[in-house]
């Protein structure tokens, strides 16, 4: 695909029953998903299974790199079942929450919580919220293992809805037994990339790195920003995890609906100046659940997290469960691709201020001057880790990336880099010469380059060496796709 077509932004898809009919991911994977989402809150292991299958399968059948993504349940707070199913909560009304692990199935007045230790982290004057904030509790008085509320928003509600505090404050641990059993079950579907939902602190995700790592896992991290703590320990949790993913259901929950487009836009700064990919998530496109257009909202929201510079959009209930997976995708990357025509790279979303401390770093820095002073058609990094796409993609130019490397776990966690576009490409020897003359040709053959173009290219004096970038050539595509040194600018 020539440079001038090509999307930068890239976009999730969650798998669901909605996405298990007959070719259904062969047509998101062509509309453009770059990455799917395994949600480990729903289904049985053997759904998942099934699901990274068919991903693999439709993804080498569409000849593209689609990163598989697990996401962890983590320990949301829930309440238990009623008698009949939900019930309908009065403005005014007394309700009692009751932590203890026998309750009864509740009632008008009362219902059980799943986290039996809610009594102990509340206090009188808290506010509770159930179900995405729709419901609000005012807390009077903790009796025992009871916390007495008043409503403070009716409304009707129904069998394990979310509870969360207003302000945070929690004490539940990030990792459940469930997503331990779960990290055992990604490291078994080697996925490349594992979410750790709700949590708190670094040690949260340095506690799942070494949990995937026992269990075999190469997974890179990311780390789901929906608590308020999450948001004063921002700094340590960047630089514990590969992706920050801007979570904005819980969080804006806790935090409140008017903090939360700043947060947002502070999140998606401190992650790329911290050297990592961030995502941008939860109801982007919600309408289209049901409808076949997204509404002119949902169109800027999803506008402006690319223009912020966000590496990826996702999708959530559109794909998984909505009545027009492919139609959101579509919405989706259209918009993407006119909000990027829109980019212009702001020195808040350049990292050139950071300390350079790895060869590699310093040519991606290099590499970026040249890419915003010289007219290129294209940046191409040969790598083994992905390691060198990644520092590239930090610096946000309008030059795409293409990251050729011989190892398909490497091309597929690039597939989550925004600019970087991931090509298989192993070099037919290690002689650093032959290995710039093939990969130029190499990309000259697919048609994403044409004769003319000025190209950067970074390489290591070692070919096939990992972390050995260290050297960075300017390079003019001649006849028959043969690279040529430059002679002039």
């Amino acid at each position: 695909m020539h440079p001038l077509s090509l999307r930068r932004t890239k976009i999730i898809a969650t798998l669901g029953p909605a996405t298990d009919a007959s070719g259904m991911l062969l047509t998101l994977i062509r509309e453009g998903v770059d990455v799917v989402r395994l949600n480990f809150s729903h289904g049985e292991p053997q759904d998942h299974v099934k699901r990274v299958r068919a991903v693999r399968a439709a993804a080498q059948q569409a000849g593209r790199e689609v990163a598989v993504l697990g996401d962890l349940q983590g320990p949301k707070i829930r309440i238990r079942r009623f008698v009949d199913g939900a019930v309908e909560l009065q403005t005014g009304a007394p309700f009692v929450l009751d932590c203890d692990p026998d309750a009864a199935a509740g009632d008008r007045g009362r219902v059980g919580v799943l986290y039996f230790d809610l009594y102990r982290d509340v206090r009188s004057g808290d506010t509770l919220l159930l179900d995405d904030g729709l419901i609000a509790l005012k807390v009077r008085e903790i009796i025992g293992r009871e916390i007495h509320t008043i409503v403070l928003t009716g409304g009707k509600l129904s069998d394990r809805k979310g509870i969360n505090r207003l302000g945070g404050g929690l004490t539940v641990a990030a990792l459940t037994d469930k997503d331990r059993e779960d990290i055992k079950l990604a490291a078994e579907l080697n996925v490349d990339y594992v979410a750790v939902s709700f949590c708190k602190c670094a040690e949260d995700m340095h506690e799942t790195r070494r949990l995937l790592r026992e269990a075999g896992s190469n997974a890179h991290l990311v780390a789901k920003i929906e608590r308020s703590e999450a948001i004063e320990n921002l700094t340590e949790i960047i630089e514990a995890s590969d992706v920050i993913m801007v979570a904005r259901g819980d969080l804006a929950v806790e935090i409140g609906d008017a903090e939360l487009p700043g947060l947002q836009k502070k999140i998606i700064r401190e992650s790329i100046r911290g050297h990592k990919a961030v995502i941008t998530a939860t109801q982007m496109m919600q309408s289209m659940v049901e409808s076949p257009m997204p509404t002119r909202a949902e169109v800027l929201d999803v506008a402006n997290a690319v223009l912020d510079g966000t590496d990826a959009v996702m999708l959530s209930q559109e794909t998984a469960a909505g009545r027009h997976p492919a139609l959101a995708v579509a919405a989706m990357a259209r918009v993407c691709l006119g909000a990027e025509r829109q980019f212009e790279p702001v020195d808040e979303v350049l990292p050139m201020r950071s300390k350079i401390e790895r060869p590699d770093q310093a040519i991606a820095m290099a590499a970026m001057y040249l890419a915003t002073h010289v007219n290129l058609r294209a940046i191409i990094a040969l790598t083994e880790s992905g390691g060198t796409a990644r520092w590239l993609s930090r610096f946000r130019s309008k030059v795409p990336i293409y990251a050729l490397s011989r190892h398909q776990a490497s091309r597929q966690r690039m597939a989550m880099y925004r600019d970087v576009y991931p090509v298989a490409f192993d070099a037919p020897d290690f002689n650093p010469v032959h290995t710039v003359r093939d990969a130029v040709q190499h990309l000259f053959l697919l048609g994403s380059l044409s004769e003319g173009d000025r190209v950067l290219l970074t390489v290591g004096d070692h070919v096939g060496e990992l972390g050995g970038t260290n050297t960075l050539k300017l390079l003019k595509v001649g006849p028959h796709g043969i690279a040529e040194g430059m002679a002039d600018l």
